[in-house]
């Protein structure tokens, strides 16, 4: 090897907020960092649902290496207790962090990372392995393909391009990529009563899926119908008990999700929205609009739309690391120390403790999955948890065994939550005409508390589950 690991640069995959926050950790520091975004420019993936409001205020979006690189700058931060669209976050946030000559000297936009491995070796082979660089894949802008080598590798590539498939099972219903293709089935979380607007006006469209994505694009469909003669909607879930859909309503720790419950409620039982429940899509037939048939107690049901929206949440993209040492939880696909602690099914965002680089770690040495695609198939990220991740594994490459042991993060104590309306939680939130929100992040009330977890996780799944009645 002519390569010392050492002196070669960290790699960061994905150019969202917290692969951002990994890059200025890295560089206040004074360790090399190169950032590979797939899109042409910063945030690509929030761009695509920039329409819409986060429930978190900017206190909570906002990673403190990445503020102070941005106040070096004389950048000047947005009003702390508002509520961000996805595009004011990309706009005041991402873009002017994206130009911190540091930063700007680091990134490759346009640039898709197809593979990591280690140098000369699969990951059959484990003499010497912890020693050999790791190997990057990528596709340049003209298609060209390359291999570069790194010392670390921060994967925060997120989840947005792997959406659910629709059918039972976690498995694509008959005939669900003919309709993708055929352009029946729209992207998730589409701009409603924007930019595609013409899309849907005046058209009967189904809407599949129980989370925060599902109520944001419903109540955005409601607002089109009022406006749009023949706009029609009907909603199907697979759960049996609809009540269970609304959230928190009032109780709600977060008063814009609280609201957006409420409204969806209102929608429903005024019969502005048609809602299927034990709906369970079993295949899609084109004809002159797309035929839906799903399975029910009392037996099949097709729904005959004019197009359908996609609901269902995401799945990280894994195909990339099939050569690296991973060791995944194998119920929801995070790193298997934090698995157990973000199960959708025990815990909502407001119950998991803060974490860092010993329970992201997986076998192959200084490879880590950090932000929402870390937590796999679980929805329940927040931008907040992901800025202490990449802090502490940031720590951990540069040796400081206590900054990065010593996980912590200050969030609302949890309110009204469950992940019955799952999805993100810092996946967007109706975009309503609040300004000030007496909210923290997601499912909070006011009142801040100290969350810290030892280095050391429990394998067992738990519950820790809030008052019931809780997220792209």
């Amino acid at each position: 090897m002519t390569e010392q690991p050492n002196l070669l640069p960290v790699a960061v995959i994905g150019a969202g907020p917290v692969g951002l926050a990994a890059a200025a950790n890295l560089v206040e520091r004074g360790i090399s960092v190169v950032i590979f975004e797939a899109g042409e420019k910063v945030g690509s993936a929030i761009r695509q649902w920039g329409h819409i409001r986060l429930f978190s205020q900017w206190e909570h979006n906002i990673d403190p290496a990445s503020r102070r690189l941005l106040e070096a700058t004389g950048w000047t931060e947005p009003r702390l207790t508002s509520l961000p669209y996805g595009s004011e976050l990309v706009e005041r946030y991402l873009e002017p962090l994206a130009e911190v000559p540091a930063i700007k000297a680091a990134l490759r936009t346009s640039t898709r990372v197809t593979a990591v491995s280690r140098i000369g070796m699969d990951k059959t082979h484990s003499r010497g392995r912890d020693e050999r660089p790791f190997l990057i894949r990528v596709e340049g802008p003209a298609g060209t393909v390359t291999d570069h080598h790194f010392r670390a590798v921060i994967d925060t590539s997120g989840t947005w391009a792997q959406p659910n498939p629709l059918g039972q099972a976690g498995l694509p219903a008959a005939g669900e990529t003919e309709a993708i293709a055929a352009g029946l089935i729209s992207r998730p979380l589409p701009d409603v009563t924007g930019v595609d607007r013409t899309t849907f006006a005046g058209k009967h469209v189904l809407v599949i899926g129980a989370g925060h994505s599902a109520a944001n694009t419903l109540l955005s469909l409601g607002q089109l119908a009022k406006n749009e003669a023949g706009t029609r909607i009907s909603w199907a879930v697979r759960g049996a008990d609809a009540s269970r859909l609304y959230g928190g309503g009032d109780l709600d720790g977060l008063p814009a999700r609280g609201q957006l419950g409420t409204r969806l409620r209102t929608l429903v039982e005024d019969g502005h929205i048609e809602l299927h429940t034990s709906f369970t899509t079993t295949s899609f037939t084109i004809g002159d609009g797309l035929a839906v048939t799903g399975s029910t107690p009392n037996g099949d049901v097709t729904l005959n739309v004019d197009l359908l929206i996609p609901a269902t949440g995401f799945r990280p993209d894994l195909d990339i690391l099939r050569e690296i040492r991973l060791e995944l939880d194998p119920i929801v696909e995070a790193p298997r120390e934090l698995g157990p602690l973000i199960d959708p099914e025990f815990h909502s965002c407001g119950t998991v403790p803060a974490h860092g680089a010993a329970v992201l770690a997986h076998p192959d040495k200084d490879f880590f999955i950090a932000g929402m695609k870390s937590y796999g198939r679980a929805p329940t990220f927040l931008l907040a948890t992901g800025y202490e991740q990449v802090r502490s594994i940031v720590a951990a490459l540069a040796g400081d065994k206590d900054a990065a042991n010593q996980v912590h993060l200050v969030l609302p104590e949890t309110g009204v939550c469950s992940t019955d309306l799952g999805g993100s939680c810092d996946t967007p939130a109706e975009a309503s005409t609040m300004e000030d929100e007496p909210a923290g992040s997601c499912c909070g009330t006011p009142e801040p508390v100290l969350i810290g977890i030892p280095t050391g996780l429990a394998h067992g799944r738990f519950a820790v589950i809030p008052q019931l009645s809780q997220n792209p």
